[in-house]
């Protein structure tokens, strides 16, 4: 079994791989407000979980509000969630975007990444934490967490250049990192995205992609995208 790594652990890896100050500060940024995500969507599925567990089978159901400000809606999971995991994982599953600048802040151009690699940042990442002895099962994270699941055949017939193969969630905890990380992009400047902002996006790819969206949303509820811009003063598409 590889290494777990500490939170303090992470942040040594992303200072390590970071090119620039600018890379480090926008794509750390968006590690933390995934992890902050969904790290609020485990919490909030759990809750369900456990009051499904200790209250009576008749007892009414929670309003459609947000819980605690975090999240609203979701269905209740068949188990308890890895909240811990959810975070280490969102913590790294991007880390491998260091890898993918097209201008890294290093040559006095704005930051860039590379269109005709990106699609490589998930695997590179994967590659990388495994070099750096990282476990299997938190490497994934970035492995498994482009789009809303890419599977062999969309790779195949995308004409990715990837090695034909499922880059989708293997577990609920990868699944939860996935569908947080389509809230908050690493534009520059970044921003926040809605649910309709992100559906536009999947329908991109076409309706299926666009209905396995919508699934997600469905079965692990909304968070407050508003309090998150707040809090984190961007904007919101």
């Amino acid at each position: 079994m590889g290494m777990i790594p500490s939170i303090e652990q992470i942040d040594e890896l992303h200072h390590k791989y970071a090119p620039s100050d600018d890379a480090y500060d926008l794509i750390h940024t968006h590690c933390v407000i995934v992890a902050t995500i969904a790290r609020q969507v485990a919490r909030h599925a759990n809750a369900l979980f456990v009051r499904r567990c200790t209250l009576p089978s008749d007892a009414p159901e929670r309003s459609g509000g947000f819980d605690s400000g975090d999240v609203r809606g979701g269905v209740i999971p068949p188990r308890l969630i890895d909240e811990h995991l959810v975070v280490i994982g969102g913590l790294l599953h991007d880390i491998g975007t260091y890898t993918v600048l097209k201008h890294d802040g290093t040559d006095g151009e704005p930051l860039k990444f590379s269109r005709k690699r990106y699609i490589l940042h998930g695997l590179n990442g994967y590659e990388l934490l495994l070099r750096e002895g990282v476990d299997e099962s938190i490497a994934e994270f970035a492995r498994n967490h482009t789009g809303v699941g890419l599977t062999k055949a969309a790779v195949i017939a995308q004409d990715l250049p990837l090695p034909p193969d499922d880059y989708v969630p293997v577990n609920l905890e990868q699944e939860i990192v996935m569908y947080a990380d389509k809230f908050h992009s690493k534009s520059v400047p970044p921003k926040f995205l809605t649910v309709d902002a992100y559906t536009e996006r999947a329908a991109r790819f076409g309706e299926a992609n666009r209905r396995e969206w919508l699934d997600l949303v469905d079965k692990w509820g909304v968070p407050d995208v508003p309090a998150l811009a707040e809090r984190y003063g961007m904007r919101i598409i």
